[in-house]
């Protein structure tokens, strides 16, 4: 070609990478590789085959872990963890920066390592991925550093189990392993099956920079491995990052554990383009929204929501830019899109995409070469319910759906089940700010995508999972508050029965649920006796299945409480407080009757006050941050409510109990389903009046009285309930988190009797922390 063709066409020549370091590196372990267990390698054990995605060649043998590999691995980390947690701050921080720097000495061979064993292109891996993994272990050696100071009172979980997948498989490691070395945990970490390669280079990095034996422990292997370790009774905290299928199944088995968990799971994340962003730009970003990675990441913008106005001419500029992608050696310097990390994988894209075409769209599609590559492909004329826009296909496929207003593009990009990620393109900054606010995610781009940094959190909402990674957000899912110990006895069913007990000189009067800001009869028609010191106090509601649903739908449309300012909330707080105080003697009179003395009875009351006064305190003071990230940027960490939760109380101190629960969740801007005492309901129910006296919108508190874990597992298993606390038996928080596995609600359970709802104990931050979830905003600034 002479050089005026080569002016003319602009094309890239091809620009190899060698790799010849690397593949000597492989062949030197050519007899296969073993586990990293307490600062070694084992013995080749029953190995699998791991390929190049892009050739389809063996390139290495590595050990399938086992059961026994496994728990070998959790007592190196359980002998290493005590002694590692006694480090100073500064000592961990020196061995992470160690990692960090010896991260950096091999980047170029991490980075041809990675392409070579996940198929993706060598200007992602060394631009992208091995500097983000370096960025991580620097920002968490400065948390160990600091840690004590800016997170007194938490402590390390112990040994971690760690799960990761091989879209990122040396990034999600960094992710994993820096910040719970920086809280003082050891870790058992399990590579993707296809991708263990550069952990097991990581691993070499560790022994290469005098990690202590047994901080760090590398298990090969399947989902049978992974298993092994999310099941093992001696794991603290289960960290995994996967599909949303595998992580209901880690709910549900780590249930009742005691187990600390976060999960990063799928998503379907929106690309918002308004009428007025700067369309060629908003094209650039859908390159690397889906294809960057080959659509092989969880917070792809596999969903563009466009306004209708521009529709025709992003779709023109799209296709004509799709053209130019290109699709090939992942080696070579000039690939835009690598191999599919998989045959396996490969084969799912295709299927999705048929049915897809069974539906009806259209489809454009760039080329690619044979093997395990597909195409950079568009969907268009697709329906919201299509295959192509509720399912995660985790390949180079995007749809493209029109919209008319802001509010339609809401509601598109909120027509999931996930939560993860979400990109608003517009020049209009107001209306990116106010669109980034009502998108139900984690992360929010504005004028830009698939920006990460170690500095800001990530993590989902809803189906997306729960937990944050990266940022100080990040930095607290490796540490846990002490939890008290108690044991919790078995509460006997409520007694519908009339009690032939006996009654007061006071007008009969018989507690209702209350529901939507109204009192309101139970569906079952029943009442139970409520005991007291002297035999029984009166009756309660007897909630059923449909009083929680009732509750739940009059929970969700109170959704402008959450909206209102921290100020209108405190204020409201603080009548609350205002009201009981006026009337304490009828308040301490009733858990006079339930057994109290009076002194003790004055005291809660006194106590459920000064709460309400410091959770009106805490209203407006809960902040956010703005975190240093990348340049240019603003990244903006701000608290959002859970949305709707559910409120187990404890069976003691049925008063303060409940309000010490109730409190922190609306003060953040929840809305509650409140399950009172069982056995002293009443005074709960007692707060009616107050609760309509002191502007509490309606809705935003609701009571339904009745069996506890009856109306606990309706809670949990319903869709509606975004958050769930419960106090009470160890069977019924085990009940709990397995049953919330259904939508990935968050839960608190903890056993009742354990904690003294009248000390420090029964408030703090930690609290708040709870009833919240991040949200991290980015603004880029700038020409």
């Amino acid at each position: 070609m002479s050089i005026r063709e080569i002016l003319k066409d602009m094309s890239y020549g091809p620009a190899p990478e060698d790799s010849k370091i690397v593949e000597g590196w492989l062949d030197s372990h050519r007899e296969g590789f073993g586990h990293f267990i307490d600062g070694a390698f084992t013995a080749p054990g029953e190995t699998f085959e791991v390929r190049n995605p892009a050739t389809g060649r063996a390139i290495a043998q590595v050990t399938q872990g086992t059961a026994s590999d496994v728990d070998t691995a959790v007592k190196a980390a359980r002998k290493a963890q005590k002694s590692w947690a006694k480090l100073s701050g500064h000592e961990r921080a020196r061995y992470l920066y160690a990692i960090a720097r010896h991260v950096q000495q091999h980047a170029r061979f991490l980075a041809v390592l990675e392409a070579i064993d996940n198929g993706k292109p060598i200007r992602e891996t060394r631009d992208i991925d091995v500097p983000l993994v370096a960025r991580h272990f620097y920002h968490h050696a400065g948390w160990a550093e600091i840690a004590e100071d800016e997170l007194p009172g938490l402590e390390p979980y112990g040994v971690c189990g760690q799960v990761i997948p091989w879209n990122f498989p040396l990034l999600m490691l960094s992710w994993k392993i820096a910040p719970a070395l920086a809280a003082g945990n050891t870790v058992v970490l399990k590579p993707a099956e296809y991708t263990p390669l550069t952990a097991l280079a990581f691993a070499e990095i560790c022994a290469e920079v005098g990690l202590p034996a047994g901080v760090v422990n590398i298990v090969t292997g399947d989902g049978e491995a992974g298993g092994a370790i999310v099941g093992h009774d001696d794991i603290d905290k289960v960290a995994f990052t996967g599909s949303t299928e595998v992580g209901k199944t880690i709910r549900r088995q780590t249930a009742g554990s005691g187990k600390g968990l976060t999960l990063e799971l799928g998503g379907k994340s929106p690309f918002v383009v308004f009428a007025d962003a700067d369309i060629d730009a908003a094209v650039e970003g859908v390159v690397d929204a889906i294809w960057f990675n080959q659509g092989q990441v969880c917070c792809a913008g596999a969903r563009i929501l466009v306004a209708e106005a521009v529709a025709e001419r992003f779709e023109t500029l799209l296709a004509r830019r799709m053209e130019t992608l290109v699709v090939g050696d992942p080696l070579d310097k000039g690939t835009d899109m690598g191999a599919i990390v998989h045959p396996v994988q490969l084969e799912r894209i295709k299927e999705l995409v048929a049915q897809g075409e069974a539906e009806g769209v259209t489809l454009r599609q760039g080329t690619a070469p044979d093997g395990c590559f597909y195409p950079p492909t568009l969907a268009t004329n697709v329906q919201p319910a299509s295959v192509l826009s509720t399912e995660e296909i985790f390949g180079p496929v995007v749809t493209l759906t029109t919209f008319r207003t802001p509010s339609d593009a809401v509601e598109l990009a909120n027509n999931t089940r996930y939560g993860l990620a979400a990109s608003i393109w517009s020049e209009n900054v107001n209306l990116c700010l106010d669109i980034a606010a009502q998108v139900k995610a984690g992360v929010v781009w504005i004028n830009c995508t698939n920006v990460l940094d170690a500095g800001a959190g990530f993590g989902g909402y809803r189906e997306s999972g729960f937990g944050r990674e990266g940022a100080r957000e990040g930095m607290r899912a490796y540490l846990k508050t002490p939890a008290p110990k108690g044991k919790a006895e078995d509460l006997p069913a409520p007694s519908a029965v009339p009690h032939g007990g006996g009654g007061s000189d006071a007008v009969d009067r018989t507690a209702k649920l209350f529901v939507g800001g109204k009192q309101a009869r139970p569906d079952s028609g029943y009442a139970y006796t409520v005991e007291g010191a002297k035999g029984p106090v009166g009756l309660a509601g007897l909630g059923n299945r449909k009083d929680i649903r009732n509750a739940v739908e009059a929970a969700s449309k109170a959704g402008g409480w959450g909206k209102a300012t921290g100020h209108n909330r405190a204020q409201v707080i603080y009548y609350l407080g205002e009201n009981i105080s006026a009337r304490a003697g009828e308040f301490a009179a009733r858990l006079e009757a339930f057994g109290a003395k009076p002194a003790a009875a004055k005291a809660e009351v006194e106590t459920a006050i000064r709460r309400c006064f410091w959770y009106a305190a805490q209203a407006d003071k809960f902040d956010g941050a703005v975190h240093q990230t990348k340049s240019a940027h603003v990244t903006l960490a701000m608290n959002e409510p859970l949305g709707v939760m559910g409120l187990v109380c404890p069976t003691g101190q049925p008063l303060l109990g409940a309000l010490s629960l109730v409190l922190p969740a609306i003060a953040m801007g929840n809305s509650v389903v409140v399950v009172p005492s069982q056995t002293h309901p009443l005074a709960a129910t007692d707060l009616y009046q107050v609760l309509e006296t002191s502007d509490v919108p309606a809705g935003v508190v609701n009571i339904v009285t009745g069996p506890r874990d009856e109306l606990a597992k309706t809670l949990a298993q319903h869709d509606g309930v975004d958050g769930m606390w419960y106090v009470g038996g160890t069977e019924g928080a085990a009940m709990v988190e397995a049953e919330s596995a259904g939508n990935l609600k968050q839960t608190w359970t903890e056993t009742d009797g354990a904690r003294d709802w009248s000390g420090r104990d029964g408030q703090g931050r930690a609290f708040l922390h709870r009833a919240t979830q991040v949200k991290n905003i980015w603004v880029p600034y700038g020409e």
